[in-house]
């Protein structure tokens, strides 16, 4: 398993929000579309076997493969470029700005909506027979999911929201992670470990994330789940987008980089300056 030091993949780390800023409109949407239905595909895949087995850490153990699947076809999530994207700024790499990064951010919001909401219709289809009966026992708990991550936290209001903001952020915490351990290793299998454990602590903690969200929320509001379209977006899917920017951003992103591509040694002239030591 060929391992990359930090100052290596947070490198590339930047070299990989770049080339996402300056890649073609059409390339960013087919990309992110494919993300947000791989995704998709597994959040069902995992409530799946969640209702017939009765052992969540089942489902969590088996999420992962999505998010493996997705990264390794080279497909674009929000919460993964909301980490990488910013670094190339922060860099002050040529050519990249603000407004490339909330271009990148909107095209790859838009594509992973979609292919989230094309899975949810087909799930939704498929589970009550096109319509023509009551969801099955997967889609009825689907639709449960919608109801108490909506109305559960508007319960308890600004405390609520509060509780769903920091699910957002501990999710991208343990999402952007696993898409650093991808560049960690040179290898399909270490690339594979590397992303398979914080999924699979995310999914487990039950936190936020809003592409999976995407396909949950409006799979629920299909099967006539008793939540609105408001409440999915004031109650889950805004504050979520937020969390995970956040979340990733500072707990991931921000940290790798001013520890090892800020502090890296200068080259001037031939000479470097050596790095400094903690006392």
């Amino acid at each position: 398993m060929s391992y990359l030091a930090p100052s290596e993949f947070v490198t590339k780390m930047v070299d990989a929000g770049e080339s996402k800023i300056f890649m073609s409109t059409r390339d960013t949407i087919i990309r992110a579309y494919m993300a947000g239905a791989i995704l998709a595909l597994a959040a069902w895949f995992a409530v799946t076997i969640n209702v017939n087995t009765g052992q969540p850490l089942v489902g969590a153990l088996l999420f992962p493969v999505g998010f493996v699947m997705l990264y390794l076809l080279g497909f674009d999530l929000l919460t993964g470029v909301f980490v990488l994207s910013p670094l190339a700024l922060i860099d002050k790499r040529p050519g990249v700005t603000f407004g490339g990064v909330l271009r990148n951010w909107g095209l790859v919001f838009v594509g992973n909506f979609a292919g989230a909401f094309t899975v949810a219709f087909m799930m939704a289809f498929v589970t009550t027979f096109g319509f023509t009966q009551d969801p099955d026992k997967v889609g009825a708990a689907i639709g449960n999911i919608g109801e108490g991550r909506t109305l559960g936290y508007a319960a308890h209001g600004a405390a609520g929201m509060a509780t769903l903001f920091m699910r957002g952020m501990l999710c991208n915490w343990m999402v952007s992670t696993g898409v650093v351990g991808a560049m960690i290793s040179t290898s399909v299998p270490g690339k594979v470990i590397a992303m398979w454990m914080p999924i699979l602590v995310f999914f487990y903690m039950v936190f936020e994330h809003s592409v999976v969200n995407m396909f949950l929320f409006p799979s629920g509001l299909m099967l006539h789940a008793k939540f609105s379209i408001m409440d999915y977006l004031i109650w889950n899917e805004i504050p979520t987008v937020l969390g995970n920017l956040v979340g990733g951003l500072a707990f991931t992103g921000l940290t790798l980089y001013a520890t090892h591509v800020m502090t890296q040694p200068k080259r001037q002239a031939g000479k470097t300056t050596p790095p400094r030591v903690a006392a």
